[in-house]
């Protein structure tokens, strides 16, 4: 594993959140996942591609973090 790697995986601590997101034209879905691997979301969320839509994915993970007790969030798209 080279340095870049590693300094990716060291971003990811006991008090992060881990989203995915799986982009569309029209909707999105989202997981979340704790800093090893277990999800914390029973089925994908669906939010919009709208102004709207995102808002409401930034209410979710919020919720999310605070249900969890958690501080960051790192998001990846595909």
């Amino acid at each position: 594993m080279n340095f870049t790697q590693n300094k990716k995986i060291r971003q990811v601590t006991e008090k992060t959140m881990v989203v995915g997101i799986d982009v569309g034209s029209e909707k999105h879905y989202f997981r979340a996942f704790d800093w090893r691997g277990i999800e914390l979301t029973k089925k994908p969320f669906c939010f919009g591609n709208s102004i709207e839509g995102f808002r409401t994915f930034y209410n979710e993970i919020g919720l999310l973090m605070d249900r969890f007790h958690l501080s960051e969030t790192l998001v990846g798209m595909e």
